[in-house]
């Protein structure tokens, strides 16, 4: 049976790894930087190697085409990101990168051509950390989001998307192609496989996500004199916010989820009752009806809370991704090629949005998980076994030649 080179793999991830590293074991290569300038041309360099042709479209998604046998069809694409949040770690994205890679080697080792010609995809900007949008690249591939708008976006010091690609040199020309069905492998980023002991997470969709920022008006006070009955507190009434969409998120089916993970509050005294607070919600959910039921309660508490905190609350959304269902022939594939070796696998969704998000709206997609130590992600301290990443990639294999032929 066909199997990949595990060690080839891992070198190749600890290799990558080697570049924005940082000092607790992580990586640091946010988007369009020299370090992502260098990840970039390792990759071309290998996949040149392995006797791939390099495109780069205007938004500096990189695409490898191993030829197949019939040029007249689209390619299957494999692929994620290698662009990290600040202090990342060195699987987020780059896993599936390199397990793209490591499919199209294995396939030349054993002197395979695939009927449809497959491509290994670097995309822009999946984190966003130092450019907004999240998912950039594959957005604009997506066609989600204009090209010439995009390129005009800027950082925190005034540096365009459009003058950061012409920096690192992968300002392309290639133009938007359709694909025959997108995969991309990932680590879990959560700890559900790795509590379950399980190795494959067999991937149906992704969920939905709805994304509100938060401005609540009291009123500053002096915390002596200001009786509790008569105070305007915006940061109790943010307080209680904060419980209700751990609440909504507990009460809600459908992996709900939801998340308060900033605030501001002023003027920050300690002896001042707040008169302003600025949050964020992220509530989430494989639903969409259930996610829209989820916003109905939390607009419901919300006004609650005003007349018992005697403050005004005004939510404006900001983001909403509707949930994602990936292609069922492509989901069977990897189920089918994780039975073929054995290995342990389970359904699950992901929490998390990828660049597959924006692929599925195209193109037949797949994703295929794989644990994560403790289910940290984002973090430098990310680690997976290598025999986990192995099998990602094993079953990454099989289910893409089953696509391909």
């Amino acid at each position: 049976m066909l199997q990949i080179n595990p060690d080839r793999l891992w070198q190749s991830l600890m290799d990558l790894a080697k570049i924005g590293a940082t000092d607790k074991g992580g990586v640091r290569r946010l988007t369009l930087t020299g370090a992502d300038r260098e990840g970039r041309d390792q990759l071309v360099r290998w996949c040149k190697d392995a006797g791939m042709s390099i495109e780069v479209d205007g938004i500096g998604n990189i695409f490898a085409r191993r030829p197949g046998i019939d040029a007249g069809l689209p390619p299957v694409a494999m692929g994620s990101h290698l662009d990290s949040q600040p202090s990342g770690g060195k699987f987020d994205g780059a896993y599936g990168v390199m397990a793209g890679l490591e499919v199209a080697r294995t396939l030349n080792d054993a002197g395979i051509r695939t009927r449809a010609p497959l491509e290994v995809v670097s995309w822009t900007n999946e984190e966003g950390s130092r450019f907004v949008p999240t998912l950039m690249g594959s957005g604009v591939f997506a066609e989600i989001f204009s090209l010439e708008s995009i390129l005009e976006n800027k950082d925190a010091d005034g540096v365009s998307v459009r003058d950061a690609l012409n920096r690192i040199g992968y300002a392309g020309t290639a133009k938007p192609h359709q694909l025959g069905a997108y995969f991309e492998a990932h680590i879990e980023q959560g700890p559900v496989l790795e509590q379950t002991n399980t190795t494959i997470g067999v991937v149906l969709g992704a969920l939905g996500q709805r994304w509100f920022d938060v401005a609540i008006a009291g009123q500053d006070s002096h915390a002596g004199p200001t009786p509790m009955e008569t105070r305007k507190d915006a940061l109790l009434a943010a307080s209680r916010l904060v419980i209700e969409v751990n609440r909504i998120a507990t009460a809600f089916p459908d992996y709900a989820r939801g998340t308060v993970g900033f605030m501001q509050v002023k003027p920050n005294s300690r002896n001042v009752v707040p008169g302003e607070v600025r949050m964020t919600v992220d509530l989430r959910n494989a639903k969409d009806a259930t996610l829209s039921a989820m916003v109905e309660e939390l607009k419901r508490k919300t006004v609650s809370i005003e007349k018992e905190t005697r403050t005004e609350i005004a939510l404006s959304e900001v983001v909403y991704f509707p949930p994602s269902e990936f292609a069922p022939e492509l989901v069977a594939g990897v189920r089918e090629a994780a039975k073929l070796f054995g290995y342990s696998h389970r359904d699950i969704v992901s929490g998390a949005a990828h660049d597959a998000v924006y692929m599925a709206r195209i193109a037949p997609t797949a994703m295929v998980f794989v644990p994560c130590e403790g289910g940290i992600s984002h973090n430098e301290f990310e680690n997976a076994r290598p025999g986990d990443i192995a099998a990602g990639c094993n079953v990454l294999l099989h289910a893409v030649l089953r696509r391909a032929g």
